[in-house]
């Protein structure tokens, strides 16, 4: 399926208050609530009806579920009991614990909770059976109402559920969840980092615990002052290893979030505590400082309760930081977008995004070990103009994320192996060639290439000019992606390179004293065409076929040029240095459509098409001589 998408000038992150209604009747969740009330009916959604397509898309249930409404199950039904915290979030019969270790970090961020989760719903005056949430997907919030029908077995949630049996927003959060993927099986397996983005529109950092910086003790502390979600794992060495229990009571391959870190005052010395939850509510850390374990006996009851210390079979643990440092593998960190901080964090992101695509046969170049098409990806420059305080270099975050991989599993798409690479601009603004990246070393880099949704790392550089080249590992791979650029200072000049259509009409060489050749040409065309006494007659005149003629001897030798290998055919990915040396300029966008017109699937153009969409092209320029983006590019690709 072909990924066009139209470049854009950088982005600023949207407010959520601007979420897009996201239903198929185009109307909002008050609008169908309103609905639904006049009619004294509770609503159902077609979108994510209560059936099989919305549970699973490669098997069957294993179960046979009921799909039922919160007061089919339970007599008093609620919303929220108490507020909505962690201990709401238990694990029901589907492999999606990274979601609700992603849920459990949101409900201790209490703005950020409120935005996703919509605080003024109840099953009381009003009931129509409809609920929304908010979530951020590619630089858009989105609202996604559901109705409250839920899978059930014998009067039970079948999935996530809250401790309270009366209580539904954590159940009806993961089915608008569900929604917005497509269904429940696009839930199995996942990072924790990619919810909680979903949740917040921040970026993810993550870092391997035993190679973490010195002052990582300090990193997570100031992550959780600042209102960042943070979650952790242990790694498994293969897959029989998935959620196997340690002796100590820990689950490898499971996704825990990390609620607090404080330091206490243990026999005379400090000592590092750090607090983390299992999202099945249950199944803890049976270890040093663990519930029962002896240390907190040296504890002040005052002490315990600020530390929120108790001895309950809640999921919820304490451990000491160097026994977290031990046991645990990862850490994924989730920072927050300016507007998602509380106005009194002293220090907030600069964010710009960018929306791309990779296209088979013009932008998927594939990664540098792909010389021959590497340097045809998308290039976004970037310029650091501010240093950090105090410092010579500028920090920034570079985030690069496929879009909709999960919601296309339905129709078996996985994820694809992404990173990017940054180079050292030249003075320039036009896409850089083969021979640039030939020559130069990159400045910076993704760590690897991985088949996450998102690549993420910090970087520190001079201030400078900069090109960013997102890429697929492999070329050939099709994919929207976005890339979002965190930085410490402003990051100014955030744009693709070529940023507009520019069509230069190939202007022909002055006339000079004809040649023999030319004479013999001259008699030739009056014997085919015969004598021309005036114009508009819709015949071509021997001075405009000459124009015609010459142009045509200069396109021929261009073909021959990039036709290697003498086959007939040149590859589409040479396309764009192409037409500049015939004088058409083009962003990525028309070049991604001219390409899907005109290569075959072996992304090879024959001369005849070649020749089509040169013709095409100037068509195009002399009928629309400001021709732009809000020209549809229809006029283009369709004959004349």
């Amino acid at each position: 399926m072909p990924y066009v998408y139209k470049d854009s000038k950088p982005q600023a992150p949207p407010l959520p208050q601007t979420a897009l209604a996201t239903h198929s009747s185009g109307l909002s969740c008050e609008e169908l609530k309103r609905q639904c009330q006049q009619r004294g009916t509770l609503f159902e959604d077609c979108d994510f009806p209560a059936n099989d397509s919305s549970l699973f898309f490669s098997e069957k249930p294993p179960i046979p579920f009921a799909w039922k409404r919160p007061r089919d199950i339970v007599k008093d039904p609620q919303f929220i009991v108490g507020g909505a915290t962690r201990t709401d979030i238990c694990q029901g019969d589907l492999g999606d614990c990274w979601l609700l270790a992603a849920i459990a970090s949101l409900t201790l961020n209490e703005k950020t909770l409120a935005r996703v989760v919509p605080q003024d719903q109840n099953f009381g005056p009003g009931y129509a059976g409809i609920f929304h949430f908010q979530f951020w997907q590619h630089n858009e919030w989105l609202d996604i109402v559901v109705d409250d029908r839920l899978p059930t077995f014998k009067d039970r949630l079948v999935f996530l559920h809250s401790a309270d049996h009366n209580e539904f927003w954590s159940a009806l959060l993961e089915k608008a969840y569900a929604k917005l993927n497509k269904s429940y099986e696009a839930l199995k397996g996942g990072s924790t980092i990619e919810a909680m983005e979903d949740f917040t529109g921040g970026v993810g950092e993550m870092y391997e615990v035993k190679k973490a910086p010195e002052n990582f003790h300090e990193i997570l502390e100031k992550a959780l002052k600042r209102g960042s979600m943070v979650g952790c794992s242990i790694d498994t060495s293969s897959a029989a290893e998935s959620e196997a229990r340690t002796p100590l009571g820990l689950i490898k391959g499971h996704a825990y979030s990390i609620t607090g870190i404080e330091e206490v005052s243990y026999r005379g010395r400090k000592v590092e505590l750090i607090r983390i939850r299992n999202p099945w509510g249950q199944v803890e850390w049976n270890g040093p400082w663990s519930d029962n374990s002896p240390e907190w006996q040296s504890i002040s009851p005052s002490e315990q309760k600020r530390l929120c210390q108790t001895a309950l079979d809640d999921g919820e643990f304490w451990m000491k930081f160097g026994d977290f440092i031990a046991h645990f593998d990862k850490v994924e960190i989730c920072n927050l977008t300016p507007d998602a901080l509380d106005d009194k964090v002293p220090q907030k992101w600069e964010v710009t995004v960018h929306q791309g695509s990779w296209v088979r046969g013009s932008t998927a170049g594939g990664c540098r070990n792909f010389l021959e098409t590497f340097w045809t990806n998308p290039q976004i420059k970037l310029q650091l103009k501010e240093k950090d305080d105090g410092q010579d270099e500028c920090t920034f975050i570079a985030a690069l994320m496929q879009k909709d991989r999960r919601k296309l599993k339905k129709l078996g798409a996985d994820m694809l192996t992404i990173g990017y690479t940054i180079y050292e601009s030249p003075t320039k603004d036009e896409h850089l060639t083969k021979d640039f990246f030939r020559y130069h070393a990159s400045k910076a880099r993704s760590k690897t290439y991985i088949n996450l949704r998102e690549v993420s790392d910090r970087f520190k550089l001079p201030p400078g000019d900069y090109i960013i080249v997102p890429t697929t590992f492999e070329p050939h791979q099709e994919a929207d992606f976005c890339l979002r650029i965190f930085s410490e200072k402003k990051a100014s000049g955030f744009f693709p390179i070529i940023l507009s259509i520019l069509l230069q009409l190939p202007t022909p060489t002055p006339s000079q004293e004809e040649t023999e050749e030319e004479k013999q040409f001259r008699e030739l065309f009056k014997q085919i065409a015969g004598e021309v006494r005036s114009s508009g007659n819709g015949k071509l005149e021997f001075n405009e076929f000459k124009i015609f003629w010459d142009k045509l001897k200069k396109w021929i030798g261009i073909f021959l040029h990039f036709d290697s290998d003498q086959s007939g055919t040149m590859s589409s990915y040479e396309l764009r240095t192409a037409l500049k040396a015939a004088g058409f300029q083009l962003n990525n966008y028309l070049l991604q459509l001219i390409v899907l017109r005109y290569s075959d699937e072996h992304y090879q153009i024959e001369f005849d098409d070649f020749l089509n969409c040169l013709i095409r092209l100037e068509n195009a320029c002399r009928e629309y001589p400001f021709l732009n983006l809000e020209i549809n590019p229809i006029i283009i690709l369709s004959s004349h």
